[in-house]
């Protein structure tokens, strides 16, 4: 579900010159609220970080914060510096090479990274499901559109794939394309799976792309569902088919347990502890991404941007949104990092 928060109406935006801080000298953009798209996940911890900024900073306008999935946030993002352009990019998961090559080619050429915390790819179903343990191989062979290169997945029930599995439909119902949710399905459980084959593994060395053709395509006949962007959508499905599986993140997880179980993966159930320390598979660290070229432009910024760090410790307000703080060097690097805003380069990009 496409969401949007916005305690003051949104204001005609007001252009001004700025410098432009990545461009060196372009017309940036001036508005009196600041725009934040992107992931879902972080969503609800954007918003909590509005409300505290607004509380912090009176007269100021709340911030528009837009769940639009982390990959349409990027693009969103990357499209350009202005007012037209958001300010911040919230994502499940990091920054692509591919998009921050766009965002430069777009002219938004100086971008701050802060991971703000950490959540879990969890999978679940209802209290009443048959109690599923999974492995990334087994989801891997049963979701992968072409199982380690070998032809169409003819997989029908979780039996076909491991027979200490119930012999019921393979059925999960998971995010669209554009969320970082299913990137992370792709990159932290089904990549895992598919490299479980040796042979996958000399594939990346030799040809990188099929590689992840083979590894992160999910199949397309019924088996999978994408349920859009609304969790919500996904536990009344669970609900209504006890024998189906749900994949999100683990923070909204948590606050839906008195409707579900968790599916544990490799024996590791989705908790607070497993999740933070990333002894559960699905881990993933939670970013922030910021337009420096409008920290100027744009009143409330970087004082927004402080706030997440301000509240983002073990007993501060997104823990307790249902965040999973990262641990303390991890804490430590991104405070920094949210008082400085260094410029992200392409290092280290995937």
């Amino acid at each position: 579900m496409y969401k949007i928060l916005a305690v003051a109406a949104v204001s005609t935006l007001a252009l001004s010159a700025c410098q432009d801080q990545a461009g060196g000298g372009a017309s940036g953009g001036a508005r009196d609220q600041i725009r934040a798209v992107g992931s879902s996940t972080v969503f609800p911890f954007a918003t909590a970080v509005a409300e505290l900024y607004v509380k912090g900073n009176p007269g100021m306008k709340s911030p528009i914060i837009e769940s639009t999935g982390t990959g349409a946030g990027m693009k969103l993002f990357c499209a350009g510096v202005g007012a037209e352009h958001p300010d911040i990019a919230n994502a499940s998961r990091r920054i692509k090479k591919a998009e921050f090559e766009q965002c430069a080619a777009n002219g938004v050429k100086e971008i701050a990274e802060i991971q703000i915390g950490v959540d879990g790819l969890a999978f679940a179903e209802s209290k009443n499901g048959p109690g599923y343990k999974l492995t990334p191989k087994i989801i891997y062979e049963a979701l992968a559109a072409n199982p380690y290169g070998k032809g169409p997945n003819k997989a029908k029930t979780w039996a076909d794939v491991d027979p200490s599995l119930p012999a019921v439909a393979i059925s999960v119902f998971g995010p669209p394309s554009t969320s970082g949710t299913r990137d992370s399905l792709a990159e932290l459980i089904l990549e895992k799976g598919c490299d479980s084959d040796p042979a996958m593994k000399e594939l990346k060395k030799a040809d990188e792309k099929k590689h992840k053709q083979t590894c992160h395509q999910i199949r397309e006949d019924g088996a999978y569902v994408d349920a859009g962007e609304n969790d919500n959508l996904i536990v009344q499905k669970l609900t209504a088919n006890p024998n189906a599986i749900g994949v999100f993140g683990f923070s909204y997880f948590e606050e839906n347990r008195d409707k579900l179980k968790d599916v544990a993966l490799n024996d590791i159930q989705a908790t607070y502890e497993t999740v933070s320390n990333a002894t559960y598979p699905g881990a993933r660290p939670l970013f922030i991404y910021v337009k420096k070229a409008h920290l100027n432009a744009v009143p409330g910024l970087k004082a927004y941007v402080d706030t997440f760090a301000k509240n983002w410790n073990p007993d501060g307000t997104l823990t307790k949104r249902g965040m999973v703080a990262a641990t303390e060097d991890v804490r430590t690097a991104n405070a920094k990092a949210a008082a400085e805003l260094p410029t992200l380069s392409a290092d280290g990009l995937k």
